[in-house]
Parts: structure tokens; C-alpha cells; sequence
């Protein structure tokens, strides 16, 4: 026993000695102490809101040396409007623990932290709320008194998503008032996130409207270097290029100053052609650039401002009006808040010793306070130029504040109550957290929402609890209704505001239109243009491309290697048109109608055919008939002289023909005259090549004739030999015969390939010519071609012929009568290839007028001009060439065989028989 009393005695004391080891050794390091300031009122209150806001523009930076002791940066900059969003939150809470119908005996405290507009005192803001420290321990809450509720803030959307991330953890409550980023819709990333400002998406899309309506094709994009501008922007670009607007440049603005960076925007923005620019991004991130901007005299650009600087005052500075007047810009929901401008007056130095009232009061009036409780850092007093130079806050003077001064005197931002937009939506968060707190309250055992129908104590709930009564909220307050969709989103509404330049350079905000997601698409956005002040001091609407819209007959020509609103201007092609403005492609007119000279309308084309009416027609019409006059004059002529010698001689029958066959001809060319018809067309080329075989196939009997008439004078051959040859019987045979070989050739064509009317619109761009189609070209070829080869034939026979001793040799004027033939028909062919439409037609009449008035001229008018004018020398005698005794100039040498009834006498004319 007593073994193991000592047993027992040992290992108690091995078991002291190791609890004073283990007590002796720290099991927590403090690894830093938060410098946080802002406001607290908790005492005698049974809940806290908390609240974070950028009441200065960010930290002041501190030497990254690692031989000190890090310490928690404090911030500089003080910003008069979120100050006011501050007092904002204090006066809703307020007016919440006076009334009765919200959250009776309960009284609501705040504790409100400066998150300096920077990402790293947001998260130690957060990490205080969450443990109830400034020496916070992760995970762990150590302080003993009101249970923080729910979060009011942070500010910009970058220090929300952070502190989201954070709070999301433990599904804590956070409310958000200016945070907008699209991002935080995602309840998988920010589950305990919601927010009473529209989400981004409607504000790019609704900007995207907006610079669509305007005719706008052309922009630049600038966006701050957060998830707010990059959200933004990126939204906006892809709604505005999905409808063929077109981005000049996209510009990040740096969160970190840098006059490199803001010098390359602003150059950027010099060298653009665009006029209009989109900014998404905060008053404290844009101010360094407009302030460069302003720096470098810029007008003439129109800025389309988001919702985060639409209505700041830093930057509608009368100094900066120059360059933004005419801005157009989103803003959200604006409110009057009844006695919120008299509770902002009732701040006051004497009667506060926080350290922010004190600041805020010498900043206001450019002063110092005797015995401050608030020491400026001594660096931020060394750099107090620096601050004046961009932030324009200016340094703090000698003169002494006595805390009587009257912020009425002053015209302060933080009191302008005219434009209470991102205030309204402060107010609007605090009231959301407390009508859900007060719906939490009011729940009745049995019938509420957690398991077996249990409810939350006011005093004593889990965060995810209240969470489930914020996301069913459904107030309504100054005649707005709010309530959370699934993504923790509100209604989407805006107005569009314009910045009117006012004389004394002040700026105005005119509201010219309204946004609204919850009504149809048509009618979600409406925009007064005519109220609109632009800054180029006119009334038109400016205009912002890259190219100048294409007009109506020309089309788009896309130049390589640049946006596709940056284009060529190309007229349409012959016979194409565009009836539209900035057309990509041209349209091609139908078949029967033409381009006008403009290329913008597709016109009736002119129907061409050689009328009867025209003045061609009506020429061409009275040389035929006079032609066929002249040859009908010949054959009376011939008739009323028929028994006389000359007409007698060589077949007056053939002659007959002959002067009929030519009057067909020129008649014929009047079928050319007229609008095709199937009839005309099956008829014209036939009768004509007819009439000409009729014609040269009399004539070259006629030749066949005179050639053996010729062979048989200068071989001086026997009567008996050549009597049967030169029977004028075979003559007409000849002419059949060749007449019949034409007849045929005709006949086939017709009926194999016959000619047709067509409209001819390929041969003139402007004109529809009516003519025929000859069916067969090789056919038509085949029937002139028989007559090329008659003629051919009647000029070799002729030619042989010629050299007759004669008084009258009828085959030299055969063989010039065939020369002219050749040569008109010659002469026709080039001039009938190079013409079109109507003037080939009238080429083709010419050419058989000229043929046919050749063939007339060199057979019968020589013979007329004897039977008329020469009577005396139509006598037998002198065309057979027998001398008589009073003629002694006929030659001696002639040879005279008459041919009379029942002989044959070869002359050097023959004669009928």
C-alpha cells in the first residue's frame, strides 16, 4: 500500500510539474493590433449594426522596411460625401429606436469603421465585427456585449467582395449599399450577401441602350482596376458589340497613383477619334485622370458616367465643367428624407470627442482645433501638399476653429441633401436589417420557419437565422418597394441624368430620362433628346464613328486589320443597289430593270427596238419606199419600151425579175422596222435571202450568157456548136434552179430552227433590246452564205464577159454591179459587229438599201439613160453593133449573130428571143 501511495504521490507530481511547463508556455501570439477608427454606440443597446464606409480616400503609405515593428496604416483623405453616408446610417437608426411600430423594446447601437477605401482595413473592420476585438483571434468571438446583427457596407464593390468572403463563412449578415458589381449575385462565391443598389448587369446593358439610340459606333471604355470597373466594362462591351458598336480603345485606371499610367490614358484618349467615352469606376479612382485631362485643355468629348461617380462632387467641380459639362450619367433612385439635412447640422466639435467629427470640422472650415483630441499624423502633415494636389482638400491652417462656425456657411458637400441617391441607399440598408430583425422578433412559436416550426430569440440568434428573414423582406418606403430575388438583388431602377453647365461653371443635374428593369423591354428606358445639354454647345446630337455611315447606293468595305466600324464606302456595281443605309452587300436589280445613276433604286430598264415612229424608223421607211419606187419606175419603164432593142436584148424577162426581185429587197427592209413579232422574225432574213438568190441568180444567167457569148466571139466557133448553149431557155433555167436551191435552204431552216422575238438584256446594261433571235446561227450562215457564193459566181462569169467588143457591153456593168455588192456587204459586217440594238438594225437596212440601190444603179439606170435621154441609140443596129451608113463610128471588126425566130445571131449584146 504504501508502494502505491508513493506510486501515486510520483505521477501526481510528474502531472504538476508538466501543468506548469505547458501554464508557463503561451499558447496565443498576438500578431498585430488593428488601427481602426469610426464610431460606437452600443451602450444600453440590445443589438449592434455594424457598419464600414470610405470615410477617406485611402491609407497613407508606409515604409516596407522590415527593421520595424509593422503597424496598422492610418489614412488620409478625408471624403465630406461618404461622411455623410456615415451620418446617414446614425440618423436611420434613430429614427428606428424612436418609433413603435419597428422593433419595440429594442434598442439598436452601431459601431461604424472607416474601411479608408482600401481593401486591407476592410478585412480588419471585418475580422474586429466577427471576434468584437481590434486584437482579433480568427474563428473565436470574445466580446461580452450587444450581439452584432448584421453588417452595413463596405463601400466600393472590391471591399465588399472581400469582406463577403469573409462573413460568408459564418453566413453572416452583410447589406450592402454601394456595392454593385455583378459578382456578388453568386450566392455559391457570397451566400450572406445582399444589397439595396441595382446589380451592374442592368446598368451596362441599360449604357449599352443608351449609346445604341444615339447612333453611337464608335467609343472608348476606361474602367477603374477593381471588379466593379472590370465587371462593368466587360458587360458593356459585349452588348454593345453584339449589335456592331465598335471599342476605340479600353483604358484600366490604376488604384495605386501613378502620373505614368494616368499620362498613357490620357494620351490614349488625345490620339482617338472617339468622342464618346464610357467610365466605369469611382469618384477617388477617376479624379487623378480628369484632374490630368483638365490639365491638358480636352473639350469636346462626351462622358457617359456609371452610377459610382454620376452625382460626385469632387468631380463635378466648377474647375473640371469645361470638360465634363454635358455629361450623361446613370444614378440610382433618389429620395427626400424628411429631417435627415437638420441632424446633419447637429454635428458639432464641442460636443464630440471622436476623432473623425474633429477632422471632418477642420477640413470644412480650413482650420485648427485649440487642444484637438485628434493629432494629424506627422506624415500626413508632411504630405499635406501632396493630399491638396489630388485630392483638392486643403491643408489645414493656422487659424483657430472655435466650433461655432455654421455648416449652412459653407455650401459643403456633406450638406447638400439635394442628390440623396447612394444616401437613400444607406438608409435603405439599415432599414432592411431591421425590418428583418423586427420580423424575427414578431415570430410566434410553433408557426415559425426552423425546425418543428421554432423561432430565434431577439437576443440570442444564430447569423444564419436572421439571414432567412432578410432574404423575405418586403417593405415599402418613400414610395418604393423593397424586397430581395434570389440573388439577393433589388429592382433595377435609374435615372439618367445630364450635367448642365451652369454660368459660373457650376454644375447642374438635369434628370432627361428613366431606367426601369421591371417594365417590358420597350418601354424600360425613355430619354428626353431634346433636354439634352452637350458640351460642344449645340443642340445636334454629336456624333462618334469611325467611319461615316455608308449612304444608300454604296456598300461597306471592310479594311483589313481594323474594327468592323471602320470601313470603306464602295459603290455598287453596275446593275446592283443599296436602298439602305451602311448596306454590307449590294442587291442585284432583276432581270428587267437597271440601276439608277445613284445606285440607291433598281429602274425600269428602256425598251430599245427601231420603231415605225422614230425618226431612223421614219427615214428608213421612206428610202425603201422610195427605192421601191425607183424600181417600179425602171420595170414601167421597161414595159412601156419592152419591144425595143435594148430592152429586148439578153432576156427582158430576167430583167423583169430582176427589177422585181430588187424592189422585194428594199421592201423587205421594212420587216426589220418595228417590234419583233414571231412573224416578222421568221420573215425579214428569209425574204431578203430569197429576194437576193431570185435576184443574182437572174443575173447570173444573164452572166452565163455574156461569158459564153464572149468565149464564143474570141474562139470564133461554129453557129451549130453554140446554138443549143445559148438558148435563152437555160438562162431562165439557171435562175430557177438557183431560186429553188435558196427556197429549200429556207424552207429547212424554218421549220428545224426558226427565228424567235427575244429581249436581249445582256448586250446594254440600260436597255432591253427587243430583236430576234436568229435561231441558228450556222443555218443563217448557210442561207447568206449561198447568196455570197450566187454572187460570186454571177461577178467571175461577168468578169470573163467584160472584154466584149460592144456598143453597149451589158457584163462590165454586171461586174461593177457586183463589185459594189461585195464592197456594201463588206464594208456592213465590221460596222454590224460593233453596234447594239437599234443601230444594228438600221446598219443591216443600210447596208441592203446601199446592196440593192447598187444592183439598180450599175444594171438598169445606164439602160435608162439610153431609153429616155438616148432614143437614137436603142436601135437594133447599134446593140447588135451592125454599122449602117450614117454610123461610121461603129467598129468594123464587130460580130453581129442575130437571133431571130427560127435562128440564133451572136451580137455583142444578145438578144430576146
Amino acid at each position: 500500500q504504501t508502494k502505491m501511495k508513493l506510486d501515486h504521490f510520483l505521477r501526481f507530481l510528474v502531472f504538476l510539474w508538466v501543468s506548469l511547463i505547458i501554464s508557463a508556455s503561451p499558447t496565443c501570439k498576438l500578431k498585430g493590433k488593428f488601427n481602426l477608427n469610426g464610431f460606437q454606440e452600443a451602450t444600453g443597446s440590445h443589438l449592434v449594426l455594424g457598419g464600414m464606409f470610405p470615410i477617406h480616400f485611402r491609407i497613407i503609405s508606409s515604409n516596407a522596411s522590415s527593421t520595424t515593428v509593422p503597424e496598422s496604416e492610418e489614412c488620409e483623405g478625408f471624403n465630406f460625401r461618404t461622411f455623410r453616408w456615415v451620418r446617414a446610417m446614425m440618423f436611420a437608426i434613430n429614427e428606428i429606436n424612436n418609433r413603435k411600430d419597428i422593433l419595440p423594446n429594442i434598442n439598436l447601437g452601431y459601431t461604424i469603421y472607416d474601411s479608408c477605401f482600401t481593401i486591407s482595413k476592410a478585412v480588419e473592420g471585418t475580422l474586429t465585427y466577427l471576434t468584437g476585438q481590434d486584437e482579433a483571434v480568427p474563428n473565436y468571438r470574445c466580446s461580452a456585449g450587444a450581439p452584432l446583427a448584421a453588417l452595413i457596407g463596405a463601400g466600393g464593390s472590391a471591399l465588399s467582395i472581400a469582406t463577403a468572403r469573409i462573413l460568408g463563412l459564418y453566413y453572416f449578415p452583410q447589406v450592402a449599399y454601394s456595392s454593385s458589381c455583378s459578382v456578388l449575385s453568386d450566392k455559391f462565391q457570397f451566400p450572406s450577401f445582399l444589397r439595396t443598389i441595382p446589380n451592374d448587369n442592368f446598368q451596362s446593358r441599360a449604357m449599352a441602350r443608351l449609346i445604341v439610340s444615339f447612333g453611337w459606333t464608335w467609343v472608348g471604355t476606361i474602367a477603374a482596376d477593381d471588379d466593379y470597373g472590370k465587371y462593368g466594362i466587360k458587360l458593356f462591351k459585349e452588348e454593345v458589340e453584339k449589335v456592331g458598336v465598335c471599342i476605340s480603345f479600353s483604358e484600366t485606371l490604376p488604384k495605386v497613383y501613378s502620373m505614368e499610367k494616368i499620362l498613357k490614358v490620357v494620351h490614349t484618349i488625345k490620339a482617338s477619334t472617339a468622342n464618346i467615352i464610357v467610365v466605369f469606376s469611382s469618384e477617388t479612382d477617376f479624379n487623378p485622370l480628369i484632374e490630368e485631362i483638365v490639365n491638358h485643355n480636352m473639350t469636346g468629348k462626351t462622358w457617359i458616367a456609371s452610377e459610382a461617380w454620376s452625382t460626385s462632387a469632387l468631380i463635378s467641380r466648377p474647375e473640371y465643367s469645361s470638360t465634363l459639362g454635358g455629361t450623361i450619367g446613370f444614378a440610382i433612385r433618389r429620395a427626400e428624407i424628411k429631417g435627415f439635412k437638420d441632424f446633419l447640422h447637429t454635428i458639432n466639435p464641442r460636443t464630440s470627442s471622436d476623432k473623425l467629427v474633429h477632422e471632418f470640422w477642420q477640413r470644412a472650415f480650413n482650420c485648427t482645433l485649440p487642444n484637438s483630441l485628434l493629432t494629424i499624423n506627422k506624415t500626413s502633415s508632411n504630405n499635406n501638399s501632396t493630399q491638396s494636389r489630388i485630392h483638392n482638400i486643403p491643408p489645414f491652417s493656422e487659424n483657430l476653429c472655435t466650433g461655432n462656425e455654421k455648416l449652412d456657411d459653407i455650401g459643403n458637400t456633406y450638406s447638400d441633401v439635394t442628390q440623396l441617391r447612394l444616401t437613400y441607399s444607406v438608409y435603405k440598408a439599415v432599414y432592411t436589417a431591421a425590418y428583418a430583425l423586427h420580423n424575427l422578433q414578431a415570430c410566434e412559436e410553433g408557426s415559425g420557419p426552423f425546425v418543428n416550426g421554432t423561432c430565434a430569440n431577439i437576443l440570442d440568434f444564430e447569423p444564419w437565422q436572421l439571414m432567412y428573414y432578410l432574404k423575405h423582406v418586403n417593405f415599402s418606403t418613400h414610395g418604393e418597394v423593397v424586397r430581395f430575388d434570389s440573388s439577393g438583388d433589388v429592382n433595377a431602377t435609374y435615372d439618367i441624368i445630364n450635367w448642365l453647365r451652369n454660368p459660373d461653371g457650376s454644375v447642374s443635374y438635369v434628370n432627361i430620362g428613366h431606367y426601369d428593369s421591371t417594365v417590358p423591354l420597350e418601354h424600360q428606358m425613355t430619354v428626353d433628346n431634346g433636354s439634352i445639354f452637350w458640351n460642344n454647345d449645340e443642340t445636334e446630337v454629336p456624333r462618334s464613328v469611325c467611319s461615316e455611315s455608308c449612304l444608300p447606293g454604296t456598300r461597306k468595305g471592310i479594311r483589313q486589320g481594323e474594327p468592323v466600324c471602320c470601313f470603306d464606302c464602295i459603290l455598287c456595281a453596275d446593275g446592283e443597289i443599296t436602298n439602305e443605309t451602311d448596306s454590307r452587300e449590294c442587291i442585284q436589280c432583276p432581270e428587267d430593270y437597271w440601276s439608277n445613276a445613284n445606285k440607291d433604286e433598281c429602274v425600269k430598264k428602256l425598251v430599245e427596238y427601231l420603231a415605225f415612229e422614230e425618226a431612223l424608223g421614219i427615214t428608213l421607211i421612206a428610202l425603201s419606199v422610195f427605192g421601191a419606187c425607183i424600181a417600179l419606175s425602171i420595170v414601167v419603164v421597161f414595159i412601156i419600151y419592152r419591144d425595143t432593142a435594148l430592152v429586148k436584148a439578153n432576156d427582158r424577162e430576167l430583167s423583169f425579175l430582176i427589177q422585181l426581185a430588187l424592189a422585194i429587197i428594199i421592201l423587205s427592209s421594212i420587216v426589220f422596222i418595228g417590234k419583233p413579232a414571231r412573224w416578222s422574225c421568221m420573215t425579214r432574213q428569209v425574204l431578203l435571202a430569197l429576194a437576193f438568190a431570185l435576184c443574182l441568180s437572174c443575173v447570173m444567167g444573164k452572166a452565163v450568157l455574156l461569158m459564153l457569148t464572149a468565149k464564143a466571139a474570141k474562139a470564133k466557133s461554129s453557129e451549130n456548136t453554140d446554138k443549143e448553149l445559148l438558148k435563152p431557155l437555160y438562162q431562165k433555167l439557171i435562175a430557177f434552179t438557183g431560186t429553188i436551191i435558196q427556197g429549200i435552204i429556207c424552207t429547212i431552216y424554218l421549220v428545224l430552227i426558226p427565228p424567235y422575238p427575244i429581249k436581249n438584256t445582256a448586250s446594254q446594261n440600260i436597255k432591253i433590246i427587243l430583236e430576234c433571235n436568229e435561231g441558228s446561227v450556222i443555218f443563217l450562215c448557210c442561207v447568206f452564205g449561198y447568196d455570197v457564193l450566187l454572187a460570186l459566181l454571177c461577178f467571175i462569169f461577168a468578169f470573163i464577159g467584160r472584154k466584149l467588143p460592144d456598143n453597149f457591153n451589158e457584163a462590165k456593168f454586171m461586174t461593177f454591179a457586183m463589185l459594189v455588192f461585195f464592197i456594201v456587204w463588206i464594208s456592213f459586217v465590221p460596222a454590224y459587229l460593233s453596234t447594239r440594238g437599234k443601230f444594228m438594225v438600221a446598219v443591216e437596212i443600210f447596208a441592203i438599201l446601199a446592196s440593192s440601190f447598187g444592183l439598180l444603179g450599175c444594171l438598169f439606170v445606164p439602160k435608162c439613160y439610153i431609153i429616155i435621154l438616148k432614143p437614137e441609140r436603142n436601135t437594133e443596129e447599134l446593140v447588135r453593133g451592125k454599122p449602117t451608113g450614117n454610123d461610121k463610128s461603129a467598129p468594123p471588126s464587130s460580130v453581129s449573130l442575130t437571133s431571130e425566130a427560127n435562128s440564133t445571131t451572136i451580137s455583142t449584146v444578145p438578144v430576146d428571143e
